[in-house]
């Protein structure tokens, strides 16, 4: 089977979790989520390469850049799922399979986080599972990959 590499992106306050509000997000921290999916990465025979960035412009350009390094992206944009037409332009321009993830059910949360501008440009997303959130988005998406090869 042929190795795999996966962007992982998180985006602004994520840096904080385990500390921020922990009963929405819980107190996994994301150099933990960061570990998991290095696991569930390997386990699939998937390399996952990581980054968090409090800024759109960064998120942008390393979305860019993937197109060159990586047959996919596990995103969670935090609050850029509500805002960023500048992310979800630049996942539809590298037309690399994406999955959005996110730690909290945005459904069940304050209205303006029910509309995602992300979700019309990746392949699924999945929400409210915590941290285990990614380790389901990065499973769906190399099944994804490995059956579209």
């Amino acid at each position: 089977m042929q190795q795999l590499s996966v962007l992982v992106l998180h985006g602004p306050n994520l840096n904080l979790l385990g500390l921020r509000e922990p009963g929405v997000y819980g107190r996994v921290t994301l150099d933990e989520i960061n570990r998991l999916l290095e696991t569930e990465g390997h386990s699939l025979q998937a390399n996952v390469s990581t980054l968090q960035s409090n800024h759109e412009g960064v998120l942008v350009d390393a979305i860019h850049e993937a197109r060159y390094r990586h047959q996919g992206i596990l995103l969670n944009p935090g609050a850029y799922t509500h805002t960023s037409v500048a992310i979800r332009d630049a996942i539809a321009a590298v037309a690399l399979p994406t999955v959005e993830v996110h730690l909290s059910n945005i459904y069940r949360r304050e209205e303006f986080r029910h509309h995602s501008y992300i979700a019309p440009v990746a392949i699924g997303q999945i929400s409210g599972f915590g941290a285990e959130s990614y380790r389901l988005g990065l499973q769906a998406l190399i099944h994804h990959i490995r059956q579209n090869q």
